[in-house]
């Protein structure tokens, strides 16, 4: 299983008779709690993060975004999206998604080796790009290696992670955070599922994607802030279904097309 599938939770949430309700109540209740914990506690790593990134946006750069398994919805996510900034590169392989074959993009994303692949076809300018790299157990070796080859060409490299997770996973080597110039820690618990409903069955209710997502949207939230802040212009998509949006994105993929590939 990818790894936001793994075993391991955080509440208790016994089920007599008909409290489907109050295992949800759980969940909804332990997921508030670590989105509440992540915001607090993440705030100065974020306020970096977006430096970088309002950087990289004002310099006319990229911010390339990458994960695997699961963790490829946070490129899709940030990709050509109502209210998001325009400069964002998903890198997206299908073979290291979950879409061609669940099983196989598992196995490939704990394999060392791959990150020329994943990489390739996409112009990294270390003058002006940066790289997110999403992995909730900051584990595995493809996520570390793309990152790693990031830094490696100049590019600032941030990473939304599970510094927890990373530690209680047995296997050696250094983990994503050990890598990567700014960590945002979305605070889930290792094996990211927060409710045991029976005793002789794997916890449910993962919260990585949900806590994440939130994490970097703030996270891109704050660099159009601070672009702002300096004078300048946000460079923002507007929903297709709003007045004026056909013209106001044709503008930004015009812009962008010759180093966006998936535009």
């Amino acid at each position: 299983m990818s790894e936001h599938h793994s075993g391991g939770a955080t509440a208790e949430a016994p089920v007599p008779g008909g409290a489907a309700l109050t295992a949800g109540q759980a969940y909804q209740d332990g997921l508030g709690a670590i989105l509440a914990t992540a915001m607090r506690a993440e705030t100065r790593n974020l306020r970096d993060a977006a430096q970088i990134i309002a950087g990289t946006f004002s310099a006319s750069g990229v911010l390339y975004i990458f994960g695997s398994g699961h963790s490829h919805m946070f490129a899709e996510e940030a990709f050509y999206r109502a209210g998001g900034a325009t400069r964002v590169c998903p890198v997206l392989k299908p073979r290291y998604m979950l879409h061609e074959g669940a099983v196989q993009s598992t196995r490939l994303e704990r394999e060392p080796g791959h990150a020329a692949e994943v990489l390739s076809g996409y112009e990294l300018d270390a003058d002006r790009d940066c790289m997110l790299v999403v992995s909730n157990s900051g584990a595995n070796a493809l996520p570390i290696d793309v990152a790693s080859t990031a830094s490696g060409q100049g590019l600032p490299v941030i990473a939304i992670t599970s510094r927890t997770y990373a530690r209680a996973v047995q296997r050696p080597g250094p983990r994503l955070h050990d890598v990567v110039d700014v960590v945002i820690d979305n605070h889930c618990p290792p094996g990211d599922a927060l409710v045991r409903l029976a005793d002789d069955l794997p916890p449910v209710g993962p919260v990585s994607t949900v806590v994440g997502l939130a994490l970097l949207n703030t996270l891109l939230v704050e660099s159009c802030a601070l672009q702002l802040a300096r004078g300048e212009r946000p460079e923002v998509f507007l929903s297709a279904n709003m007045p004026g949006a056909a013209a106001h994105n044709e503008r930004a993929v015009a812009a962008l097309s010759a180093r966006v590939p998936h535009l």
